[in-house]
């Protein structure tokens, strides 16, 4: 069927008609191996909530570089005086329906009306967990922020709410967000759906947030591969002072581990892109996978001790947790 998101000249990562990794073009689970996963019994039962000990209220401002954790993959980055929300999350479920799908188990960690003047929101990609249209309009109500994604998913929010504005660029593109600050789209190890139809119809991908503070790296949903992604990361940008890192939605492995990387594997990118801090993301929030709440954060403990690495080097943030660095 024709790509309703995106018309395009080929690339290394496009054929003309959906993307792909370079080098793996079977890049979406097969219904059968879903309906596999589904009829297991494996997932593990989640508590009734997951209350998250923190809180946050932000500054409207900050000059040096502050990031919290709004839930799930979703937070706010404040950088040289530039406000950042990153695949923003406030709806109730990752889902196209109200009434079912993934449902939160703790409440944001930032309060809607608690968010300082948004300048800009970067999107990864267009799952239900990360493109949250509900938030976005929200946002675009209030703030009237730049919008920044991939490829194609400029036409997934505008088919919601055709008012908002959105930039899309390829991997490698480079966007001015403020005076201080900018973004270039990164290559992730993932793919793209809104439904059974559109399956890497739009682009995925990460973040490289340069900043005087130094720079912010977001690796977005992504499997490891050969770890290629994370060290060009390192030879183009240089070393992270921070790197936002996966570590939830990785079981069962023989599922997961082409689109999501486990908590071993995400020290690995830790190592692999030179970061001097990580922060462990993505976990903890909406059940997706088969792991319980809280084994990402085990499994990043034990990852950590197998590496020598600091566990104050690798933190599992939790909803309304801050993470400031005050040099730069």
């Amino acid at each position: 069927m024709p790509n309703p998101y995106y018309e395009g000249p080929a690339s290394d990562h496009f054929d003309g008609e959906r993307f792909f990794n370079p080098g793996r073009r079977r890049e979406t689970p097969p219904l059968r191996a879903l309906l596999r996963w589904r009829l297991n019994g494996q997932k593990a039962k989640w508590p009734q909530g997951v209350p998250s000990p923190y809180k946050d209220r932000p500054p409207e401002r900050v000059e040096t570089l502050r990031i919290a954790l709004v839930g799930h993959a979703s937070f706010l980055i404040q950088a040289a005086g530039c406000n950042i929300l990153v695949d923003p999350h406030w709806s109730e479920r990752a889902s196209p329906f109200s009434f079912a799908g993934p449902r939160r188990f703790n409440a944001p960690g930032i309060a809607f009306d608690d968010l300082p003047p948004i300048d800009v929101v970067l999107v990864t990609h267009n799952h239900y967990d990360h493109l949250d249209v509900a938030t976005l309009i929200r946002l675009w109500r209030a703030h009237r922020p730049l919008i920044v994604a991939p490829l194609g998913n400029d036409r997934v929010i505008r088919a919601a709410y055709p008012a908002i504005a959105v930039t899309t660029g390829d991997w490698g593109e480079r966007f001015v967000l403020s005076p201080h600050v900018a973004a270039t789209i990164t290559p992730a190890d993932h793919w793209s759906a809104r439904g059974l139809r559109d399956r890497r119809m739009a682009l995925w991908g990460g973040f490289a947030l340069e900043a005087p503070a130094g720079l912010v790296y977001i690796a977005g949903d992504t499997g490891y591969g050969d770890g290629s992604i994370f060290r060009g990361v390192r030879k183009r940008f240089g070393s992270p002072a921070v790197a936002l890192i996966p570590i939830g939605a990785y079981e069962p492995r023989w599922l997961m581990a082409p689109q999501h990387v486990d908590p071993a594997e995400a020290v690995k990118i830790m190592r692999d892109c030179g970061a001097r801090q990580a922060l462990g993301v993505h976990w903890g929030t909406f059940c997706l996978s088969d792991e319980d709440h809280d084994a990402p954060e085990k499994a990043l403990a034990e990852a950590l001790e197998a590496y020598a690495i600091a566990p104050r080097r690798f933190i599992a943030l939790r909803p309304g947790q801050v993470w400031e660095n005050t040099a730069g």
